[in-house]
């Protein structure tokens, strides 16, 4: 079989846009959104996506969204492949989308972890910046860096609706 470089230069092009799993960069930010912020406010997607960008930053994980979310044992199980409710996606779209183009919670800061708001761990390592959205969001520093050692008190209403186009 003698693939033509141009067949060759769609597939490869197709493969960076939809990523290793099939699915755009839009839909996998979607995915973590509606299954790791249990869609409770716009804050909580914000924060859950502002993770996923700075993990795709960070060098230490995979270079791009649908990598960062599709890495095994990191999100909720199944989120690849689980059914996603259709009454709830214009706000879980219109945010991942907002994400995706810049928008960051300005709360979180350089934060790649959280974890369910109200679970508490025996880790020295945890320097939690924001808890929102029904979770608790987190730096890994060294234990003598930590300055706030326990979630501070939830916070809502910092982002809000935005148009499209704002």
């Amino acid at each position: 079989m003698n693939l033509s470089r141009t067949t060759l230069l769609a597939g490869l092009v197709a493969g960076l846009l939809l990523g290793a799993c099939g699915r755009s960069p839009q839909e996998c930010m979607e995915r973590a959104m509606y299954f790791e912020s249990n869609r409770s406010s716009r804050d909580g997607m914000v924060a859950v996506g502002s993770v996923v960008m700075n993990r795709v930053e960070s060098g230490q994980y995979p270079r791009s969204v649908c990598g960062v979310v599709a890495q095994r044992g990191q999100f909720a199980p199944r989120i690849m492949s689980r059914r996603m409710d259709s009454r709830s996606l214009p706000l879980v779209r219109e945010t991942a989308r907002s994400v995706l183009q810049g928008e960051r919670h300005p709360m979180i800061g350089n934060a790649m972890f959280f974890h369910t708001a109200g679970h508490r761990f025996p880790y020295d390592n945890m320097h939690y910046v924001l808890v929102t959205g029904g979770n608790a969001f987190y730096e890994k520093r060294k234990n003598y860096l930590v300055t706030q050692p326990v979630p501070p008190q939830p916070i809502e209403g910092i982002t809000g609706w935005r148009e499209a186009g704002e």
